[in-house]
C-alpha cells in the first residue's frame, strides 16, 4: 500500500501546480500533532509567519470544512473555568490529500506588498512622508529580526533552523537594502516637488 501511494505522488508531481491555501496550510501543521484552532494559530505566527498569513477567521472555517470532508477529525477536551477546547487531528485521508498537494510542482510566488506598493508613488509624497515611511519599515523589519531571532534560539529540526535562518536572511536583507538605498527614493520625492 505504502509504495502504490509514493508511486502515486511521485507521478502527480508533475501533473498541476500547487498554491499553498489556508487549508492545505491547516492540514499542514496539523501533521505536526493534534491542536486547538488557538495553536494552529500560533504555529501561523511562528513557523509560517514568513510565508503565509492566517486569521482565526479564516482559520476556524478551513478547520469546519475540512473535518466536514473527513480530512480532519474534531474532539472536545474539558478545560477548568473554560468553555471545551475542541482540538483537531489529521486524519489518513487527510494527510494522504496534503501528501498530494505538497507533492506538485510550487507555482511561482506572488509578492503582495502594500509597502512597495505605496512606494511606486514616492515621488508623490512630500520627502518627509517617504522618510517616515522608511524609519517605519526599517524599525518593523529590526523588531521582526529581534522577535525572530528569539524564536530561532533552541530550534529543534534542521527544517526549523533553516525556515528561521531564510526568515532572517530575507529581513536582513531587506533592512540593509532600505538603509543603503533610501535615498534614492527620498531624492526622487524632493526633486519631484522642486519641479511643481
Amino acid at each position: 500500500m505504502i509504495s502504490a501511494i509514493k508511486r502515486h505522488l511521485y507521478w502527480r508531481s508533475f501533473t498541476t501546480d500547487k498554491r499553498m491555501d489556508i487549508r492545505t496550510l491547516c492540514l499542514g501543521v496539523l501533521t505536526m500533532g493534534d491542536a486547538s484552532g488557538y495553536e494552529i494559530k500560533k504555529k501561523f505566527e511562528d513557523r509560517l509567519a514568513l510565508v503565509f498569513h492566517a486569521s482565526y477567521g479564516s482559520i476556524y472555517p478551513a478547520l469546519n470544512k475540512l473535518t466536514e470532508e473527513g480530512l480532519v477529525s474534531c474532539r472536545e477536551e474539558s478545560q477548568e473555568k473554560r468553555p471545551d477546547k475542541k482540538v483537531y487531528s489529521i486524519t489518513s485521508a487527510g494527510r494522504y490529500l496534503f501528501l498530494d498537494e505538497i507533492v506538485k510542482p510550487v507555482s511561482a510566488d506572488r509578492v503582495r506588498s502594500d509597502f512597495l506598493a505605496t512606494l511606486i508613488f514616492a515621488r508623490l509624497l512630500p520627502a518627509a512622508a517617504v522618510s517616515k515611511l522608511i524609519d517605519e519599515r526599517i524599525a518593523d523589519r529590526a523588531e521582526k529580526i529581534a522577535r525572530m531571532r528569539e524564536n530561532c534560539a533552541g530550534k529543534a529540526t534542521d527544517t526549523d533552523r533553516f525556515m528561521c535562518n531564510y526568515g532572517l536572511t530575507v529581513y536582513q536583507a531587506e533592512l540593509d537594502y532600505l538603509k543603503e538605498n533610501r535615498h534614492l527614493l527620498e531624492a526622487d520625492a524632493l526633486l519631484a516637488r522642486a519641479a511643481e
